[in-house]
């Protein structure tokens, strides 16, 4: 006998977390394509010269990669941007700019697990290619706020930085030639915190310097104190900051400027980015990290074409999010796999419970059929298991009377010999309460 384990960092779904996952894909495809996203897809295979080109940082070391059975070095995504870099280079002329896309998929990254971290997790990225302008920027900031708001999830706080004003900081500094190693190091902040990043900076810059770079990543009481503050570190305002200004006025139009906050020691590990960067963090668990993230990239088609195509836009941690809402949830609001069952009272009268069904289906409920006739405290039983919390009772009587049966399995309260309409109401409610 084979023993059936699954590799560190994989999992298994159940049909309850499966049709979660789902559910909220169906939330953020629905958000996406509101905005005027489009869906693509790409290979879970690429060569691998074509990932490494650009990934830069930990994640060349955590790429799964091998040689296949014609001789080709090949990986496996460790993200969808990259790829979609490639997909923008080979089918340029078959496409319009600006392009807004989504892809929702899985991911691989031989990282250490831990909470909310996994070496095979979904992702969910939306991008615009082609524009490099605030209101491309506003949007994917404010298509992350939409999804968000739309997933019903409360206490979200995006933080955003500029890669261009730290740069210009460090070039004042004189130590531009650092830049790399420096923004990865304060990247780590949030995880082992200012004294480990002094240390870490101490090893790469003399400690007078890495105090001036820890006093300018420190958020100030406002977005616009902040913005100033990092303004004067810079040498003054330029391109950037001017950026940074136009999308405040974006938020304030809205009236979500609350949801946002200026934190300029958010840099983001991957050296593809260019500009505006950002994570978001749920108030009520800061130490799960990151639930979206993502940033302004535009030199990283420039790997695979001459074309000018700047980019920017962000990716949602499915599993990591899914790993938070566990912990936040209160047991509510959890839908079913299926809402009725329609048990089986006589096997000679399966086709009319079938009949049964496609009309509960028809008024907008999951409806299943039990398959065989069997002890109703049985079929009862299995309903409960399977989380339905509807049985339909169809027997000679309500046949002949055309009427129906309504059982609430979770009360075991019955309402008998009800015609269709009072059957619908009645389900309605039961799945209300429930």
């Amino acid at each position: 006998m084979i023993e059936p384990q699954i590799l560190k960092g994989f999992r298994d779904f159940l049909p309850e977390k499966a049709l979660e996952r789902k559910r909220l894909i169906h939330i953020l495809e629905d958000a996406f394509e509101s905005f005027g996203f489009l869906p693509i897809d790409t290979p879970v295979l690429e060569y691998k010269k074509v990932l490494l080109g650009k990934g830069g940082g930990e994640t060349d070391k955590q790429i799964y990669e091998f040689t296949d059975k014609g001789k080709r070095e090949v990986a496996m995504r460790f993200d969808l941007t990259v790829p979609f870099a490639r997909f923008m280079a080979a089918h340029y002329n078959e496409l319009y700019l600006p392009f807004k896309r989504y892809h929702i998929d899985k991911v691989w990254r031989g990282e250490n697990t831990q909470r909310g971290r996994y070496r095979e997790f979904v992702q969910c990225d939306f991008d615009i290619v082609g524009i490099d302008s605030s209101s491309a920027d506003f949007e994917i900031l404010l298509l992350m706020y939409t999804s968000f708001t739309k997933l019903g999830i409360e206490g979200v706080t995006i933080k955003l930085a500029h890669r261009g004003i730290f740069n210009r900081f460090l070039e004042n500094l004189n130590i531009k030639e650092h830049s790399v190693e420096i923004m990865r190091s304060v990247d780590k902040i949030s995880k082992i915190g200012e004294e480990a990043v002094l240390e870490i900076l101490s090893g790469i810059i003399d400690q007078e310097t890495a105090l001036k770079i820890l006093g300018y990543i420190k958020p100030e009481n406002t977005f616009l104190e902040t913005l100033q503050k990092i303004t004067d570190f810079a040498g003054g305002s330029g391109e950037d900051v001017q950026r940074l200004e136009e999308i405040y006025t974006f938020f304030t139009s809205l009236g979500i400027e609350n949801s946002f906050v200026l934190d300029p020691s958010i840099t983001r590990g991957l050296d593809y980015y260019t500009g505006i960067v950002y994570e978001t963090f749920l108030d009520k668990l800061p130490g799960i990290g990151s639930v979206c993230s993502g940033g302004r990239y535009n030199n990283l088609a420039s790997l695979y074409t001459k074309q000018n195509l700047p980019g920017v836009g962000s990716s949602i941690g499915l599993d990591r999010l899914m790993a938070a809402l566990d912990e936040l949830s209160d047991g509510n609001g959890k839908r079913h796999a299926t809402d009725i069952i329609v048990t089986c009272m006589n096997v000679l009268d399966m086709k009319e419970y079938y009949r049964i069904s496609g009309i509960f289906r028809d008024k907008g409920f999951t409806c299943e059929v039990y398959l065989s006739k069997k002890k109703l405290s049985a079929q009862f039983s299995y309903a409960e298991k399977k989380g339905i919390p509807i049985a339909l009772l169809i027997g000679e009587d309500e046949l002949s009377a055309g009427k129906f049966s309504v059982r609430d399995l979770s009360s075991r309260e019955s309402f008998n010999m009800l015609s269709l309409d009072e059957a619908v109401v009645t389900c309605n409610k039961i799945i209300r309460k429930d």
